[in-house]
């Protein structure tokens, strides 16, 4: 692996990838999408205006070259759409249909709106037909199962247009333009031949080209196929091939890429057709070095080797990624499964899929502990990584992690759905949540964070793991309410907290019952939020946790301050502050102090909320918490000016404005804290 960078644009919104000089024929069906462009519609002819963007279908079999032809319609006619191209794929490679969720996810990524994680497939939808509404998109839905996902992600937006790819008909949307394809005429399917074997082979016998071409039906995945077959056997004569596929019709198989994918299987040295069966158990259909690798259970150059030898052959599409990467096509995955089904053991697939997950458990590992260098223990295990699975530096973890994300979580998708290799999908999900917490920051990586932590609840439901049942809940009430969705949250802390008891797990209890008061307090519920943080207290006094225990001294304080319950604030901002002066931790004293001084002044009691913050000062003076100090001081010259001593107020302002001064503000949250310096909250009161 090499440090380089990683340029993620392209993979969400671009014109088109497509490049002109590498399409072949379809001029007639060109012709026709164009002309139903400007075609009027139904709504239109009725005198309506039309309500959502108008939708052409691309129809044909996997193979066909369905996906090319509406690409390049899109990239000829991607000028008229000054807003861009959105795209994304529909199915899997296996033919799973992509959740409308995940879809409208990506397109919105590309539109770099940032999803709150967990929104479901309503909210998402939505948003995304609003960020199109007034936008003049084109948008390629690649690969779709059926009308339903199509339909969810039309915007209403009458310019927009929408190209659609599918194997069929899309029942049930309406005005549909539909182009359906057969075969390439004879002389594209020559000149797709031509590129892999050259035009002197060609030349020789353009009959027997011709007849090629027609055994393979103008199929330009099974032309693929035997033009890369020849290619690479530059002594066959094109007639050769010719007559093997005809003589396979008479056979009784109908279909030319069967035909000539078994020819290409079976000619391929042993160990190479081994690997080329078991891609199919690829996540996502994506591949590596190291994927092809495990799976195979051979070295990591010999894997690269071959899937470079299968690109030659056509049997693989190298992804244009900063790092060796490979995808299989669509039209050629249940051929593989099929051959792999036929020629493995089912557990000889079971253990590839358990060496495949294994690597991949290694190597977020090795991602995550590049980071760690700081700890001896880290450095040391990283020295113990064998080198074939070592990243030379962070950045270059990060970007493997970028760029193999799609499939780390197909593949940790595809463990859960196993059922049979839950301890490895433990170990990977464990994993995979580390390393993006440890590149990207749990933030950033919310919305991948949040489906993960799903797939870790259902395999702990699945296996009766109440522990990791609980924790998984908690942080899915975490994820829930960041994003506003409080009663969501509490539903879920409830369900921890009886999983955690049923684990007689005391710290998922106590931090479940501390998470249910912090809902009902964000709902206003402040007497059950009160009541609940004193449970988790109680928990906390009984193991002995002084800091926690004063911690929640200090969140049960809130409660009863915004209840404008300020005997029992104050009583316990006291004890929280006792607290953090016998654990030694001034800096969070000081802040309780602060607290304390607060509560008094909306409590009516001025004299007594100048001496405690005077106090805190002090104490903020001994941390050396400079911001603290200052806020402090803003404070006590607010006090002062409601006691009537301007004068006295004019100074301690002074003296924070200095102190702002002199400390450099590290970013832009540290100037606004500085700007509302007077309003802050203790740190003990926070989650």
């Amino acid at each position: 692996m090499t440090d380089q960078a990683v340029d993620t644009d392209d993979l969400r919104l671009s014109a088109s990838s497509a490049v002109k000089d590498d399409f072949l024929g379809r001029t007639r069906e060109l012709k026709e999408l164009r002309a139903d462009i400007e075609r009027a519609g139904l709504d239109t002819l009725s005198g309506r205006k039309a309500p959502r963007a108008r939708v052409l279908l691309v129809a044909g079999r996997p193979g066909s070259g369905r996906s090319a032809l509406a690409a390049e319609l899109v990239r000829q006619i991607a000028d008229r759409y000054p807003d861009g191209v959105l795209r994304t794929r529909l199915s899997e490679p296996d033919g799973t249909p992509v959740p409308v969720e995940r879809a409208a996810r990506e397109l919105l990524a590309a539109l770099e709106v940032q999803a709150p994680a967990g929104a479901g497939e309503d909210d998402l939808t939505a948003s995304l037909r609003a960020r199109l509404a007034e936008r003049r998109v084109l948008l390629l839905l690649d690969d779709a199962a059926g009308a339903e996902q199509v339909d969810a992600l039309l915007p209403d937006a009458p310019d927009c247009l929408a190209v659609a790819v599918s194997g069929g008909p899309l029942t049930g949307i309406a005005d549909v333009r539909p182009c359906t394809l057969g075969g390439l005429d004879t002389k594209s399917a020559v000149e797709l031949l031509t590129r892999y074997t050259g035009s002197v082979r060609i030349t020789v016998d353009p009959r027997a080209a011709e007849s090629l071409a027609e055994a393979c039906q103008g199929h330009p995945a099974a032309l693929t196929l035997a033009g890369g077959w020849l290619a690479s056997r530059p002594q066959t004569a094109v007639s050769d091939l010719a007559k093997r596929m005809r003589s396979d019709t008479d056979e009784g198989d109908a279909d030319p890429l069967a035909r000539v994918f078994r020819l290409v299987h079976d000619e391929l040295p042993a160990p190479a057709a081994r690997i080329l069966r078991l891609l199919a158990l690829a996540p996502a259909g994506l591949i590596d070095p190291h994927t092809a690798s495990a799976l195979a259970g051979c070295s990591v150059n010999a894997a690269r080797s071959a899937l470079d030898g299968f690109v030659d052959l056509g049997l693989l599409r190298a992804v244009d990624s900063p790092l060796p990467e490979y995808d299989v096509p669509g039209c050629l995955h249940p051929l593989l499964r099929s051959r792999a089904e036929s020629h493995e053991r089912p557990g000889e697939l079971q253990l590839a899929r358990a060496r495949m997950l294994e690597r991949t458990v290694r190597l977020l590992q090795s991602c995550r502990a590049i980071t760690e260098t700081d700890s001896p223990q880290a450095r040391e295990k990283l020295q113990e990584t064998p080198p074939a699975l070592r990243f030379p530096t962070p950045r270059a973890a990060a970007e493997w992690l970028r760029v193999r994300r799609p499939a780390l979580l197909a593949a940790v998708r595809l463990a859960v759905a196993d059922g049979e290799l839950d301890t490895l999908a433990r170990r990977l999900m464990s994993q995979l949540v580390r390393a993006m917490a440890a590149h990207f920051g749990t933030q950033a990586a919310a919305c991948d964070l949040y489906g993960v932590h799903g797939l870790v609840l259902d395999v702990a439901e699945r296996r009766g793991l109440h522990r990791e049942k609980a924790a998984a809940l908690l942080n899915l009430g975490d994820l829930d309410a960041q994003t506003g969705r409080t009663q969501a949250a509490l539903a879920r802390y409830r369900a921890a907290l009886d999983a955690a008891r049923e684990a007689n797990d005391p710290y998922a209890t106590g931090r479940a019952m501390e998470s249910v008061g912090g809902a009902h307090q964000e709902l206003g519920d402040y007497d059950r939020a009160a009541d609940w943080f004193g449970r988790a207290l109680a928990e906390r006094l009984a193991r002995g946790e002084r800091a926690e225990a004063a911690r929640l001294y200090g969140r049960i304080a809130t409660a009863h301050t915004y209840a404008g319950r300020y005997g029992e604030a104050l009583r316990n901002w006291r004890a929280a502050a006792a607290g953090y002066r016998k654990n030694g931790d001034v800096a969070a004293h000081a802040r309780a102090l602060s607290e304390v001084a607060r509560v008094q002044e909306y409590a009516g009691r001025p004299e007594e909320s100048l001496r405690t913050c005077q106090e805190a000062v002090e104490w903020a003076r001994r941390a050396e918490e400079v911001r603290l100090q200052a806020a402090l001081q803003l404070r006590l010259a607010d006090t002062l000016d409601r006691l009537g001593d301007p004068t006295a107020a004019h100074l301690h302002r002074a003296v924070a404005e200095r102190m702002l001064r002199e400390e450099e503000p590290e970013d832009d949250s540290h100037q606004e804290e500085d700007l509302n310096a007077c309003e802050i909250r203790s740190a003990s009161s926070e989650d």
